[in-house]
């Protein structure tokens, strides 16, 4: 697949965080759908949720049941974001006002060629409140399994959207795309380019001006939309996830890095993997303020991190030394 820009489709491009993607995709990593490298521990730690989620909803079973790779999912389930800032609340409100007759069309779609479904969730798909099943299911997995997590997990996603839209403004596309999955590359020709996109599709799209969506997640892969009701979007894996579960556990074996500067000192140097002030980082990391303050002082002298003021922020972000030592 081809995805054709110019340079005015820098300016039009947009950028977005969906807490609702997050709980679906929660759920799909739980269930085994896909897997994230440096989830693990959450998995393990929220294992007990998740299974109670099965037994006490079939709804969350119906669900899981629907959604699939490579294939249509219904778009009720995930409304397409704008672009605009939206929290959970708002997302979930959006699947509640789904036309019946609409849900019905997309769950038959969704389902065709999609195998035989347990006969508890073709019960829910027929049922008139099935649209209300499937957001009670959304927002249960919210609730127990991302919610918690969630002013850790939005630091992540956050600090990767500056950094994106960063390198796209300064550098253009191709260091904008760079890193976002191996399956991506771009390819220049003078003034206008395309991203390359590794898959089954061999058309190509223009984004004609409407720029690109990009939508960072933390439990969900790499994904295209290049058809309605979405914009032309693309949903990569934000960087520094396997740092948002806080201070390493401390019955994990130490590492070199951790013996050199301090189990405390080396998660907030792995978690600078992307440039952070350091409200992200007391986020993301569970410590404390003053905690995070006395790291990247002695990180600073050390000459293992740099400050960059931003507007009125102030972002920490590795040296290259940093970087070296940071390296698993």
């Amino acid at each position: 697949m081809r995805i054709e820009v110019t340079p005015a489709d820098v300016a039009a491009s947009r950028y977005a965080i969906s807490p609702l993607g997050e709980a679906v995709w929660a759920l799909r990593v739980h269930a085994g759908q896909h897997s994230v490298p440096g989830l693990a521990p959450w998995v393990a730690r929220t294992r007990p949720t998740f299974e109670r989620l099965r037994r006490e909803r079939p709804a969350v079973g119906a669900l899981l049941a629907l959604l699939r790779r490579g294939g249509y999912n219904a778009d009720f389930i995930h409304p397409a974001p704008d672009g605009n800032p939206r929290d959970f609340a708002e997302e979930i409100a959006v699947v509640r006002a789904t036309p019946l007759a609409q849900a019905r069309s997309e769950l038959a779609r969704n389902l065709a060629g999609h195998g035989n479904p347990p006969a508890y969730a073709r019960r829910i798909y027929d049922s008139p409140d099935v649209v209300d099943q499937m957001a009670d299911a959304i927002e249960a997995a919210w609730v127990s399994l991302v919610q918690p997590d969630w002013p850790r997990l939005r630091a992540v996603l956050e600090r990767d959207l500056v950094h994106r839209a960063g390198r796209l403004l300064a550098y253009g596309w191709g260091a904008a795309v760079a890193d976002l999955d191996p399956r991506l590359r771009w390819v220049s020709d003078g003034a206008l380019g395309a991203i390359e996109v590794a898959d089954r599709d061999p058309r190509s799209y223009s984004l004609d001006g409407r720029g690109l969506l990009f939508i960072p997640t933390v439990f969900g892969m790499m994904i295209n939309y290049v058809e309605p009701p979405w914009p032309f979007a693309i949903v990569y894996r934000a960087s520094g996830v396997a740092e948002l579960l806080g201070p390493p556990d401390p019955d994990r074996p130490a590492d070199a890095l951790d013996r050199l500067v301090g189990r405390s000192r080396a998660a907030v140097l792995r978690a600078l993997a992307l440039p952070a002030t350091t409200s992200q980082l007391v986020a993301q990391l569970g410590m404390s303020l003053g905690g995070v303050g006395d790291h990247l002082a002695v990180l600073r002298d050390a000459g293992l991190i740099t400050r960059v003021r931003s507007g009125r922020s102030v972002r920490y972000r590795r040296t290259p030394l940093g970087d070296t030592l940071a390296e698993d």
